[in-house]
């Protein structure tokens, strides 16, 4: 009888790095979904029906209707497509400022550093919704601003994170080499920093999306984000607070769960993604 191999390879650690894998594409590819879901509901689907309005939640209608008879899972779907969208948009804005900044703080004069330095510690001392809101009423309301808004006060942690990791860098070898030959900094932070720090900037990219998403949905709910006729998750919250006293639960239930729900999706999603890239656990 043939003797088993002395060395057989770790496959509960494939296992668990496969597991993580499949899971981050499942989630992906669930955030798909709903984008695209909302994308294809169209106005005439969530149009009013009076002859449908303040039904509770059926197998017709899961989430119910709301006062104008319009059907609340398809207003619930179509408002986190928007809210995707905004969240992308946001993020992915606040995502450059916070790589130009680090750069800035770290490729730059020392000056310059530390000016860096004061304004990510001005910034993070105000409230962010205090700031959202004072942007968003100084920009007149509406998407501009909402996105200005979050992009503005959000890239903080993240760049003091990718700054850090520059420092670092800056005192390697071959860094040191390319400046003693000549090259600017610029080049340095597009040949050197920017390819070592590109898993840190897309983890930090997903994980701005839940405190965009949930700062989207603040601000419309308090009036300082997108219009009313958008049917966006905050401002169905707002509208339903003036029937909950009525008995139609559903309307504020159901479209908060689904925006906590969503929030937990990317947040699962981009700890995933820390997991799969972070050299510490990698090769788990």
């Amino acid at each position: 009888m043939d003797r088993p191999l002395a060395f057989d390879p770790p496959l509960p650690r494939q296992n668990r790095r496969l597991r993580t894998a499949v899971g981050c594409g499942i989630l992906l590819a669930i955030v798909a979904a709903i984008f695209v879901a909302g994308l294809f509901i169209g106005n005439a689907a969530v149009a009013a029906d009076f002859a449908q309005k303040g039904l509770p939640p059926s197998w017709q209608h899961p989430f119910g209707t709301d006062w104008l008879g319009r059907d609340m899972l398809l207003r619930t779907v179509k408002g986190l497509s928007v809210s995707i969208t905004v969240g992308a948009v946001a993020a992915l804005a606040s995502a450059v400022i916070a790589i130009v900044m680090a750069a800035l703080a770290a490729a730059g004069p020392r000056w310059l550093g530390g000016a860096v330095n004061w304004l990510i510690d001005l910034a993070m001392g105000v409230p962010h919704l205090v700031l959202l809101i004072l942007i968003a009423f100084a920009c007149g309301r509406g998407m501009g601003g909402l996105l200005l808004g979050i992009a503005v006060t959000h890239w903080m942690n993240l760049a003091r994170l990718l700054r850090a990791e520059m420092l670092q860098l800056r005192g390697q070898p071959y860094v040191m080499v390319s400046r003693r030959l000549g090259h600017s900094p610029a080049w340095v932070v597009r040949r050197h920093f920017l390819p070592h720090l590109l898993p840190q900037c897309l983890v930090g990219l997903v994980l701005l999306f839940p405190h965009a998403i949930l700062h989207e949905s603040a601000l419309s709910f308090l009036g300082y984000g997108l219009p009313p006729e958008q049917p966006a998750i905050g401002i169905i919250l707002s509208e339903s607070l003036r029937y909950l006293t009525g008995g139609m639960w559903w309307l504020a239930v159901f479209p908060g769960l689904a925006l906590v729900a969503l929030v937990i999706l990317f947040d699962t999603l981009g700890n995933g993604l820390k997991k799969l890239l972070a050299p510490a656990s990698a090769q788990e």
